[in-house]
This record gives structure tokens, sequence and C-alpha cells, in this order.
């Protein structure tokens, strides 16, 4: 099955993926250790959107192999979100969409403003960068997991409860 965490820098996307990661036998794609690689080793400025593409060639070869995939990015856009949505559909795996958001803007803040750099080079967005960061609104079904209010434990357990319930994407 795929797995796609989305939500804003800071609000503990990657602490929950990697809790979920440690829970099940799962291939773990972050979007943000792929961008960084693909910045250091092209010489690029931004990577645009060459780690997503990358990221669901990535799935898309894991769950052909019948691995669940764990796919930890902001996932700020409709197509973004779509072309997750096809990467299940083309592998006919089921697929969940979690949104993790912090609803305690105070404690988001707190997050973004103190967070140390855990990829070699990359530099982390500035609470104001986050404020304005482009992150259309949700149109599907989707898990929301409210970080402010339960542990990334707690959300690891909610996310591999719901699991099970999940369709396939029809073709």
């Amino acid at each position: 099955m795929l797995i796609v965490l989305g939500g804003l820098p800071g609000t503990e996307k990657t602490t929950i993926a990697r809790e979920l990661a440690a829970r099940l036998p799962a291939a773990y794609l972050r979007i943000d250790t792929i961008e960084q690689a693909l910045m250091t080793t092209g010489g690029l400025d931004d990577a645009g959107p060459l780690g997503y593409v990358l990221a669901y060639e990535l799935a898309k070869s894991n769950l052909a192999l019948g691995t669940t995939v764990i796919a930890d990015c902001v996932n700020p856009l409709r197509v973004t979100r779509e072309a997750w949505r096809d990467v299940a559909r083309s592998a006919s795996r089921e697929l969940l969409e979690v949104e993790v958001v912090c609803s305690d803007i105070a404690e988001h803040r707190r997050r973004v403003e103190s967070r140390k750099v855990d990829i070699p080079g990359s530099r982390l967005p500035s609470w104001d960068e986050v404020l304005r960061h482009e992150y259309e609104a949700w149109g599907s079904e989707r898990l929301i997991i409210d970080s402010a209010l339960i542990s990334a434990s707690q959300a690891a357990e909610l996310i591999l409860e719901k699991r099970p319930r999940c369709q396939t994407v029809a073709p």
C-alpha cells in the first residue's frame, strides 16, 4: 500500500513518518532528502518538481514489488496529490492520504523556529516562509492528524488502524 503524509513544514510529518516506518516493513521516501540530493549532485538551486517525480517512480517500483511505501512530503498542490493517486492506481495498490496539521499556531511556530537541520546542506524554512508557503485546500478524502493534540506515536497507531480500511484506487 501507499501511505502519503502531507502538510506544511513543522507539523511533525517526518517524526510521524519515521515512527510509522519503524513499525512497518516499508520503503520510506522523504521528498526533502531526494530534493537535497538532486540539488547537491545536480548543481541545482531548486529541485522544482524533480524530487516529486523521482519519488513517484521510486514508489511505483517499490509498490510493484509488493512493498508498502511511506511518502513524507509537503504535498501542497492538487496536482501532487493526484499524482500520488495515479501512482497507487498504476500499481493497483491501496492508498491512504494523511494530512498532518498543527492547530496550535504558537506550537507550530515554536517547532519551525527550533528545528535543527537533519539533511546536510539543506536549509530549513523560516516561520514567515511557512506562512507564505503555497498550500492548496484538500478536496479529497484523507485522514487528518492534528499533531498539537496527539503524539507521533499515537498518530502512527491511528494510521495503522486506518490502513486496512482504505480502498484500492481503481484504474
